[in-house]
Parts: structure tokens; sequence; C-alpha cells
């Protein structure tokens, strides 16, 4: 039943961070949501702790329980119907999955995240950010029902009609309540072309000025931004996207009118809408082949107020030097609308607009630098706290259980009762570190 060869518990003590090893008692590979439910119950009856594990894409042992039991959901990867506006699927199922069985009846989820090879539960756990989040929230929020496995392991189907309390805690509540074994997606129309237009600018102010007016303006369906490395200086880039049907191309004046980019380097390309999200797939390949994939990713994802961000980015340009970003790292910043959050643990600043703040670190595999790093994403941290800013906690960043009492504030009350009634034992996900295990 659970697999404890050395390759086995070897691949289970890593993730995508490599900063984190633990190593568990034992892996178990399900076929079903019973057997997900009869691993819970086997490790509950010795008391283990249990961590779901996807495509093992946490960066900081969010997916490991040392001397626990490691459930892989990789096996729960099916895609089992798609609807005329939602679609069936395991929770160990891709979002390239997804989109793939989509596409062929012109159809897309509303929000997908840049990297298509993450776990359609992996993202819902903790909320799922993306270039269309300013229009349609959060992948969390585009949850129509969830087939759950609970810390007692029972079998759960839950929706904003049936058993809400478990809907409303286990999306964005970061595996903490139960184990996502299925999920129905909601679906939208899906463009035939994308514009993408490649935007520079002289600073960082002007850029999310320009951000803010394209937020306002309703033209655009994807908006991104970054800060990157670059021989003459840091590079301030925005991304836009507009979708059109391919018989009809954009008016590009209409687009960009009032812009304060650098109009002569602006670059503009037409992109099927598959090929938008194949980006960073082409980039994975790139550092593989380069042999830097399995180098560590001390990564911080935050989201700062609309009112602090410039200073923020101000600061953080003044306080990190290109060589911690690495030739392929970058400061992502973007806006969004926290008002489109409707998942009610999903923590966001107070005010119209906030801006999404990522560290993106691609460092030489150097231990010391990691752990450097690390150290450094407390810092900026402990900033973005005071300054208002909430944590994305798919973060490098070791937090407290007073940390985690500071992000939820107000609501860590019902997480607590939350936790009391569907994993009163406290098995589940103890690389959160929100929970004593036991």
């Amino acid at each position: 039943m659970h697999a404890t060869d050395q390759e086995s518990l070897d691949a289970a003590s890593e993730d995508f961070g490599h900063l984190i090893r633990r190593r568990p008692a034992a892996v178990y590979r399900p076929g079903s949501a019973r057997d997900v439910a009869a691993a819970v119950r086997w490790a509950l009856e010795r008391r283990m702790p249990v961590a779901a594990r996807g495509q093992g894409h946490s960066v900081y042992g969010r997916s490991q329980a040392e001397d626990g039991l490691v459930i892989d959901m990789s096996g729960l990867c099916g895609v089992h119907a798609v609807e005329a506006d939602h679609v069936t699927v395991g929770g160990g199922a891709t979002w390239q999955s997804v989109l793939d069985a989509a596409l062929p009846h012109g159809l897309t989820p509303p929000v997908l995240t840049d990297y298509l090879d993450l776990s359609v539960a992996g993202t819902v756990s903790a909320g799922g950010v993306g270039g269309m989040t300013f229009r349609s929230g959060f992948q969390s929020c585009n949850v129509v029902k969830l087939e759950v496995v609970t810390g007692e392991g029972e079998i759960v189907t839950c929706s904003a009609d049936r058993h809400a309390e478990l809907f409303d805690a286990v999306r964005a509540g970061l595996s903490q309540f139960g184990i996502i074994t299925r999920a129905v997606l909601r679906l939208v129309r899906a463009p035939e072309m994308v514009r993408l237009h490649t935007l520079l600018y002289p600073d960082h102010r002007t850029m999310t000025a320009d951000q803010r007016r394209l937020l306002s303006t309703g033209q655009v369906d994807y908006l991104e931004g970054a800060i990157r490395p670059h021989p003459s200086g840091w590079q301030h880039v925005v991304e836009v996207g507009v979708w059109y049907p391919a018989d009809s191309p954009p008016d590009d004046d209409r687009t960009l009118a009032g812009l304060s980019d650098i109009r002569a380097q602006a670059e503009s390309v037409d992109l099927p809408y598959r090929e938008l999200f194949q980006r960073l797939s082409k980039l994975e390949s790139l550092l593989r082949a380069a042999g830097t994939w399995q180098d560590p990713h001390p990564w911080l994802h935050s989201f700062v107020p609309d009112t602090a961000a410039d200073d923020l980015v101000t600061e953080l340009l003044a306080t990190l030097g290109q060589e911690d970003f690495g030739e392929f790292g970058r400061i992502v910043l973007y806006p969004l609308r926290p008002a489109h959050a409707s998942s009610p643990l999903l923590r966001l600043p107070d005010g119209e607009i906030a801006f999404l703040c990522s560290l993106v670190q691609f460092p030489a595999n150097d231990p010391e630098l990691a752990d450097k790093l690390v150290k450094t994403n407390r810092t900026v941290y402990d900033r973005i706290r005071g300054l208002g800013g909430c944590l994305y906690p798919v973060s490098a960043v070791a937090l407290t259980q007073p940390d985690w009492k500071h992000h939820y504030g107000p609501l860590w009350p019902a997480v607590e009762n939350a936790k009391t009634r569907f994993d009163p034992h406290h098995l589940l996900t103890p690389g959160q570190g929100m929970f004593p295990t036991g």
C-alpha cells in the first residue's frame, strides 16, 4: 500500500524550492478518492502527519511530511467531462491538461497561471494568480464544486450551496482542512488569438502608473509586468494582451492610447491563445538544458497596497543586486482588484487596487547564497507586512504560529474553528507551520 523504497522517499523529501528537505516514512500513490481517504485514516491511526503532493512545486517544504505520509496525487490526473460552462477534473490534473481538454470545445478557465504544469488542487488550495486575475479573480474563486478528503478520512462533496463551510475553508486554505481529490471548474469562451504588447519603461513609477491606467480602461484582457536584470541596468516591462477573433484584429491605437512607455522600443506579436501560456514551459526547457532547473528557488510572493507599491519597489531596487536574481530572475509586479477575490481565506490588502510583488530568483546552486536570500525574504516580508501588505503563502519564508495569526487577523478564530472541525488531530500539511502537529 505504501512505498518505502529509497527512491520514493528521496523524491518526496524534495520540492521545487530545493531549500527544505524532510524525509517521510512512506509515500502513497492513490488511484481514487477512496484510496486517499483510506490513506488518511491509516495515518490517523498512527498519528502520522500527512502532506498531499501534486507536481511538487512548493518552494519551502509545504508538500513534505517528516516521518509522515506523503500522498502523491499525480495519479488522480484525469479530465473527466467538459460541459458548456464547466469541467470536472482530478485534483492531480495539471492546468495544461485542463486547457488542452477545454480548447477543442472553444473553452478555457477564466484564470490561468503563467506556468501550466501545476496541479489544480495545488493552486486552488493556494489561490492561483495570473495575468487575468485583475478581471476574473483567482483560480480558487472560479471553482464550482470540490470533492475533499478531510483530516478524519471522510469524503465530502462541497460547494457554495452544500457543506459551504468546508468549501470556503479549502479554497485558498493551504491544504490545512482537506485534500482536494476532484474539482468542478468554471469555463468561459476562449479567444482565438491574442495580441501581446511588450512595453518598456524608463522607471518603475511610470510603469505602475500605466498599469493603473490599463486596469481602469477595460480595454485589455491580460496584464502583467516585471522588473528584470539587464546589462544596462534594470529593465521595466509591461505585458498587455488583447483577445480577438482571427478575422478582426484589435485597434492598437485604442489599446495603447495615453500610455507613457518608450514607444520606439515597444514590440507586438500575434499568438494563438494557447501559445500565450507556453512561454514558461519554454524557459523550463532552457533551464533544464543548462542544468539549472534543480538549483534553489528562494522565491517570495506578496500582495502590496497600491499606496505602498512604488516606494517598496524603490527600496527593493536599492537593496537587492542583479546577482541575487540571476539571468532569468525578476521582480514580478502587476495590479489586481482585491474586490474580485471571493475565496474567504485569501488574504489581500485593503483598497481598490493591490499589486502582486514577487521576487523570482534563480541564483547559482550555492547553499550559502540561497540561505542569505531566504533571510532577506524574511526582512522583505516584515517590511511588506508593516506597509499593510500580505504574504502569498507559497513563498520561501518560514512562518510561526504568531505570524499566521497576524496573517489572518480577524479571520484567525474562523481558521482555528475550521481546523478543529475538519482536521482535529492536526495531521494535514505540517510544512506550513500553521498548527502544531499531533
